[in-house]
């Protein structure tokens, strides 16, 4: 089993940056390929991130391609998302999510994923 935590979200105004995240208990963190997701009321849980087990890959929805940056510490058993830029439209809940199976194409669906934390809420204002 493994508990993830998500931490960081809050309240910004568009233009500005957050950094949330996710901290893993319970399992060999560095064997787990890890996303982030998010998801408005109403609508589907969508891919934002996922970093490699490693580190050595990463893939972003184009949607926050070049705003957001995903990374992990492994000695700290947390894994990162750094948000620059802000905009209104990133205002949603952020999951973080684990997967035990290698790195595949896969990894950037939810139903791929084994493990996921409560979220943390991200609102930008206007």
């Amino acid at each position: 089993q493994v508990q993830l935590v998500e931490s960081g979200g809050g309240l910004v105004q568009a233009g500005g940056s957050l950094r949330l995240s996710c901290t893993a208990s319970g399992r060999t963190f560095s064997g787990l390929t890890v996303g982030w997701f998010r998801q408005v009321p109403g609508k589907e849980r969508d891919f934002v991130a996922v970093i490699h087990s490693r580190g050595h890959s990463t893939i972003y929805a184009d949607s926050v391609k070049g705003r957001f940056a995903i990374s992990r510490d492994n000695a700290k058993n947390t894994v990162y998302l750094q948000m620059f830029s802000l905009k209104p439209e990133d205002t949603a809940s952020y999951y973080c999510a684990a997967r035990t199976k290698d790195w595949s194409p896969g990894v950037t669906f939810s139903y791929e994923y084994d493990y996921w934390g409560q979220g943390t809420q991200v609102t930008v204002s206007s």
